[in-house]
């Protein structure tokens, strides 16, 4: 899971990261209107013109709007043909977002594989599944030796949604601490992923390049912030497909302790509205329903290979689990 800060403590912004060559500020971006898509892209009497700088232009407009849709259906085709052959390893299932994230497959009929430290929780989670649609392993990243090569037989996608808390509780019990979890864990699963993954899903937290500064340094006390942009380097440096999603403050749960149909049932409420950034200068909050969505987006469009968002989540209508509205809010964040 990402990071939970403490709604007293505010937010700020810092540098961008040195591997993008242009940062945004965040984006709002309400849903598009696509009634629109199949009319002209210019009035019939700009169309009209076949001669002069004209007549290229309209050419040029045409030849961008079909590489445009060319791509949008190349993922559509993409998303359709694979969710029978996909097979989405997800790591941290019974926490808040990964809970979220294995209901929203399973109802989208995407087999997963969750890797988990206790398989009982699975079970009382989300019920006794048939193994064409959901599997169950026993693992641990923290331990090298728990990620055999047979966890990863047949999985074309994985998401990672661990974590623990940033101070100590009853959570750092067992060696569950940052350095364990957000670091040592994320640089064992990379290792031992095989080349074949398609895609690497990682969620991580807000402030985490400012891990020095106020007010980000003092929830990086213990070293939560610097464990887990040191995970998010690795995954960079890995040569894997990747996208890191960095979350807000985490709002709408934690659902630890409901069952798959409430899970199911499960909304944003009126933080429906999706607001995505890159730079690590987003302000705000997320819902652990938004994030889960967002990973599960992630892994199909292709334009988020290779690249790290923040995001938050605001009142209003949002993206819902409409792949053309997500692909243009990524795509959004990238201008400027």
């Amino acid at each position: 899971m990402a990071l939970k800060l403490p709604s007293r403590f505010p937010m700020c912004s810092g540098k961008p990261h040195k591997a993008s060559p242009r940062w945004s500020t965040a984006h709002l971006i309400p849903p598009p209107n696509l009634a629109g898509c199949g009319c002209s892209l210019l009035p019939s009497s700009a169309a009209s013109s076949s001669r002069g700088g004209g007549g290229r232009a309209v050419v040029h407009a045409v030849k961008e709007e079909e590489t445009q849709s060319s791509v949008l259906a190349e993922e559509e085709t993409s998303r359709a043909s694979s969710s029978d052959s996909k097979l989405v390893l997800v790591i941290g299932a019974t926490g808040g977002v990964g809970q979220l994230i294995v209901a929203s497959l399973l109802s989208r009929n995407i087999k997963s594989r969750l890797l988990i430290r206790d398989p009982s929780k699975a079970v009382s989670l989300f019920g006794i599944q048939d193994e064409n649609t959901i599997q169950v392993r026993k693992g641990d990243t923290r331990n090298p030796s728990d990620l055999d090569s047979t966890i990863f037989e047949g999985v074309t996608h994985v998401i990672c949604c661990t974590g623990t808390t940033a101070f100590p509780s009853k959570r750092w019990d067992g060696d569950n601490t940052p350095e364990r979890i957000d670091w040592e864990g994320i640089r064992n699963l990379v290792l031992a992923l095989p080349p074949t993954i398609e895609r690497l899903v990682l969620v991580s937290s807000v402030g985490v390049t400012k891990y020095n500064e106020l007010p980000w340094s003092i929830m990086n006390l213990f070293g939560v912030l610097k464990f887990k942009k040191m995970g998010e380097d690795f995954v960079q440096n890995s040569g894997l497909p990747f996208t890191i999603i960095r979350a807000g403050r985490l709002t709408d749960g934690p659902y630890t302790s409901y069952d798959l149909n409430t899970l199911l049932k499960a909304t944003a409420g009126k933080r429906r509205a999706v607001v995505i950034s890159q730079g690590d200068k987003l302000v705000g909050e997320v819902s652990r329903l938004v994030v889960a969505e967002a990973c599960i987006q992630a892994l199909d469009i292709e334009c988020t290979k290779g690249k790290i968002y923040e995001i938050n989540s605001v009142e209003g209508d949002g993206p819902g689990s409409d792949p053309a509205k997500w692909r243009e809010l990524f795509k959004a964040a990238e201008v400027n």
